[in-house]
């Protein structure tokens, strides 16, 4: 008798272990598999916007009129010890930008933002205003102090991509 009920238990171990894998195989084939889909969810950021721009010391920048291929992707606005505006954006090759502003030291800032990038003699002038070029292993950026801020737009895009974006940003409510 005590045979017989070892192999019962076995046979209902091995029915109970088929039942449940295609239990979980059916669960499987009704999830969706899309591979080929954008990984990168776009955020809705303009509530944030709204706020900082009301709370912070310096006019907050935002980019107008880039196309939808530019995909907000992080925002975050802190103002503990010094103000700090954060955007982050996936570019339309799939590298990565970000509009930081800050009242912080300018150059501490830049550094800081930029992930550790280096100022460099070169400038480049958008929209008649003079930024600072920055170069560093990870991003690259462009800077601009005015008043008591600092924009920098930083990111592993190329320096095209990145003046494009400095290009879009406006400051308007």
């Amino acid at each position: 008798m005590a045979g017989r009920l070892g192999k019962q238990s076995v046979r209902n171990m091995v029915l109970s272990l088929g039942v449940t894998v295609l239990f979980a195989g059916v669960i499987w084939l009704f999830l969706p598999h899309d591979e080929d889909g954008d990984p990168v969810k776009a955020i809705d950021y303009r509530i944030e916007l709204i706020t900082a721009r009301r709370a912070a010391p310096y006019p907050i920048a935002a980019p107008e009129g880039l196309s939808k291929e530019w995909k907000p992707t992080s925002v975050r606005y802190r103002s503990a010890e010094a103000s700090r505006w954060h955007l982050g954006f996936r570019s339309p090759d799939g590298k990565y930008v970000a509009i930081e502003q800050s009242t912080e030291k300018p150059r501490v800032f830049a550094e800081q933002a930029s992930r550790g990038a280096r100022k460099t003699d070169a400038t480049q002038t958008i929209d008649g205003r003079v930024w600072e070029k920055y170069e560093g292993e990870r991003y690259d950026a462009l800077v601009l102090t005015e008043g008591d801020a600092t924009t920098v737009v930083t990111g592993s895009a190329s320096f095209t991509r990145l003046a494009m974006m400095a290009g879009a940003l406006s400051t308007k409510a």
